[in-house]
Formats: C-alpha cells, structure tokens, sequence
C-alpha cells in the first residue's frame, strides 16, 4: 500500500535552489517563492515565530547578527546621510561604520552609551536618517533610556535601531517601545547551542519592511533551512533557559561582586549599577552575560586566571548552553576604557557552585 507521509513537530527542513513552477506566469510572481533563496519552510516558520517573539508583522532572516544590523543599516541609509551610533557598540559593527558605510558617503556620528536624550540629539545634524541603540553595550553594559530616545527620534523623523540581542526578544520588546527595526544575533541565545549562525530584523512598519525586503533581494542575503530548523529549535526552550541563566548569571555576578580582586561588576540587573533603574523599569528578565571589572593585576597574572579555568571555556559568542569568558578590550570614541582589566562572563547551564569554585580558584591565580 501506500507510504503515507510523516508529520512531524516541527516543518521540512528543505534543501533548495530552484523552485519549481506550474506555469511559465508563475515564473514572474510575487506572492510564492520563485528561488530557494527567498526561504522555503524552516525559514517561513522561523519568521513567524520571531514575528510572534517580537511583536512584529514582518521579520528578515540573514545568516548571522552582524549581517542584520548591517543589511538593516543598507536598506535605510543612502549617501549623504548621518547615522549616529551608541559609543558601546559591537566591535564589528564599529568597523563597519566606519570602513563600509564611510566609503558610501555615509558619515558616523558616536554618542555616549550611557547619555542623556538631550545630549545625544544634540549630536544629530539635520542629516541624521538612523540612529543605532545598543543596550546593555556589548561590553560596558551601559543603559540608555530606550523609549524616550524613540519617542525623541520619531519626532524627528529619524529611524531607530535596536540590537536586542542581550534581552532575546522576552526581557525587552523594543517594538512595543517605539522602536522601529528590532535587530537581533539569533546566534547567542535563540539558537542556544553554539552551532548555527543567524540573526534578523523585525519591523511593524509597512514602508520598513518593504526597504529590508528589497535590499534583502538586491544584496543576495540568504539562510538555509537547516539554520533556520536550528533557530525553531531553539526557540523551544528559549524561555527556559533565559531564565535559568540569568538567575544561575546573577547568583556568580553577586559573588564575585564580594571578592577582594574585584573593583566592580558591569550587570544592569544589579542594584549598584547606574543603568538598574532602567532596567527594573523596562527589563522582565535578564541575560547571563556581564561584566567583570578586576583590580590593577598584571596582564600576565589576569592570562593566567583565565587560561587556568576548567568550566569557562575561552570564546568569543554567548548565549549558548555553555559558559564562556573572554579578556574584553573596549574600542570607544569619546570614552576609551581606562579603569583595570576587564573579562565578560557568560553563565551557561553548569551548576553555579562548580562555576563558581573555578572562578575562585581562577583569582587565586591573579597573586601568582
């Protein structure tokens, strides 16, 4: 008899390039996929899963979280524009500001991660087409008062931002916070296994969606369903493991914060830090990754207290079941880190005892 097909929890992970059609008018049409590259199944249920995530009735998939905020930035910025851009940004996004979009006539403007709304458009010359929002910043961790900055730059007709990488889409909703585009690195905590890359961008706005669409088909950006497969995976357990470590992330930020060898803890969602209230305002939740700032010890000993731990491996990326550390150098226009050495710390699914007796063992290592 007949082979009936499977159903299965989750959709097809199609490997496609071409697409077949039933007619040679179906060829040209805009309402189906024509290509492979425009996204099949996976691709399609992850859309709307971060569209459901994020609040939004559109979301552009890309192949990493870089290439969103940079395919966003392209698809709403054009020569002659100003775009301002937090002081605490993503290395990488940084680079390309300054080296890709400088060379399209697009001039860079850094404002101060942890500024006021006055301050900050103050900066902005009647050119300013965007304005990027990193917050908690990659590696600082300063907060910016997000909803009044949107609410300050849709008065001025100037489109806003956002990387929400660090909140995943359930501690923070910049959408539903006045900001236009919603970026995140689906890397870190949705894909949650350190095994795919992608990102995206999700909009509500009609005329937004329409600019990524066609930048999206002008540039080539394209994802795989089997990336795609690995973000709905993800996803399933996204708010279960947010969850988890950010507490098992907050229990090993406090004790560290009590540890002679430290000057301070870069982490928002904890009371002595300047960007708390904002936070605790805006924030249902928090990420397992902060900041640890150590005392004045020598570069060596601070390579041997890191080279010596046994469950934080040494990696760039987060988000992950896994905890990771890395030595974090700072790159900032206005306000170069000058205070001591500074690692960031990624709390995974380990038991925060164990992580914690590695770190303390680690900071033995800082006296040598």
């Amino acid at each position: 008899g007949a082979v009936l097909p499977a159903e299965t929890v989750g959709p097809a992970v199609q490997r496609g390039s071409t697409v077949l059609v039933p007619d040679v008018k179906a060829l040209y049409a805009s309402d189906r996929p024509t290509y492979g590259r425009q996204g099949l199944a996976s691709q399609k249920a992850m859309q709307a899963a971060m569209c459901e995530l994020e609040g939004a009735t559109y979301c552009q998939l890309y192949n990493s979280g870089l290439a969103a905020v940079t395919g966003a930035l392209m698809s709403i910025l054009k020569t002659g524009d100003v775009l301002l851009v937090t002081d605490g940004v993503y290395g990488p996004v940084r680079r390309f500001c300054d080296g890709f979009l400088a060379r399209f006539g697009v001039r860079t403007v850094y404002y101060p991660a942890d500024g006021s709304v006055e301050d900050i458009l103050g900066l902005a010359p009647p050119q300013t087409r965007a304005l990027l929002i990193e917050s908690p910043a990659s590696l600082t961790f300063e907060m910016i008062d997000a909803p009044a900055l949107a609410a300050a730059c849709r008065a001025r007709d100037i489109i806003t931002l956002a990387d929400n990488t660090w909140a995943a889409g359930l501690a923070f909703k910049p959408l539903q916070h006045g900001i236009d585009i919603s970026i995140q690195a689906l890397t870190k905590y949705v894909c949650g296994h350190s095994d795919a890359f992608l990102g995206s961008a999700c909009v509500r706005d009609p005329k937004l969606e329409a600019e990524i669409r066609k930048t999206m088909v002008d540039a080539g950006f394209s994802v795989s369903g089997e990336d795609a497969a690995l973000g709905l995976r993800g996803l399933r357990t996204l708010k279960t493991r947010y969850e988890a470590q950010g507490a098992a992330g907050l229990k090993v930020a406090e004790w560290m914060a009590a540890q002679p060898e430290v000057a301070r803890i870069l982490h928002p969602a904890m009371a002595h830090d300047p960007g708390h209230g904002l936070w605790r305002r805006d924030y249902a939740g928090t990420c397992s990754l902060f900041g640890v700032e150590l005392k004045n010890f020598s570069s060596a000993r601070v390579e041997a207290m890191l080279n010596g731990l046994e469950l934080f491996g040494l990696g760039f990326s987060w988000g992950g079941f896994e905890s990771l550390t890395i030595l974090s150098k700072p790159v900032k226009t206005l306000a170069p880190w000058t205070s001591g050495p500074l690692i960031r710390l990624h709390v995974g699914l380990e038991d925060p005892d164990d992580l914690i007796a590695d770190l303390r063992r680690g900071l033995d290592r800082l006296h040598g």
